[in-house]
C-alpha cells in the first residue's frame, strides 16, 4: 500500500474527516489535499470542512476509493472495518491511535490488505 499512496491519481476515502482544525480528521484531509491528493471527506454528520461537505459513508462516493484511511478511534474503526470488508472494500489505511489487536487479527482472517502505524501524511509525496 505504501507504493499505491505515492501514486497521486489515487482516490482516498478518509473516514473521521473533521472541520475541527485541532483535530488530525482535519490535518490530514488539509494535507492530503495540499499535496494534489482526490480526498473525499466522510463524516456520519455530514460537516462541511473548508466549503466541502462530507459523505456519511464511503458507499455514497460516485467512484471506488483506492485507499480508505481511518482516524477514528479503535472501537469505531473496527466496526466500520467489518462492514466496509463485507461490502467489498480493500486497502484499509489505520492512521496511528486507531487500530487494535482485536482489528488486526480480524482483517488478517479475512486476507483484507491493511497498514497500521503508519501516518500518511508522512508516506505522501509533497
Amino acid at each position: 500500500m505504501l507504493k499505491l499512496v505515492k501514486d497521486k491519481e489515487i482516490k482516498i476515502a478518509l473516514i473521521g474527516a473533521s472541520s475541527d482544525k485541532s483535530k488530525f480528521g482535519y490535518k490530514i484531509y488539509r494535507n492530503l489535499l495540499s499535496k494534489g491528493y482526490d480526498v473525499t471527506p466522510i463524516n456520519p454528520k455530514n460537516i462541511r470542512i473548508d466549503g466541502i461537505t462530507s459523505l456519511s459513508c464511503v458507499s455514497e462516493m460516485k467512484e471506488s476509493p483506492d485507499i480508505i484511511d481511518f482516524v477514528i478511534p479503535p472501537v469505531q474503526a473496527f466496526s466500520e472495518a467489518k462492514k466496509l470488508s463485507n461490502e467489498g472494500y480493500n486497502n484499509f489505511w489505520f492512521q496511528p491511535g486507531s487500530e487494535s489487536e482485536e482489528l488486526t487479527k480480524y482483517l488478517d482472517n479475512l486476507n483484507i490488505n491493511y497498514l497500521t502505524n503508519e501516518c500518511i501524511m508522512t508516506e505522501t509525496n509533497p
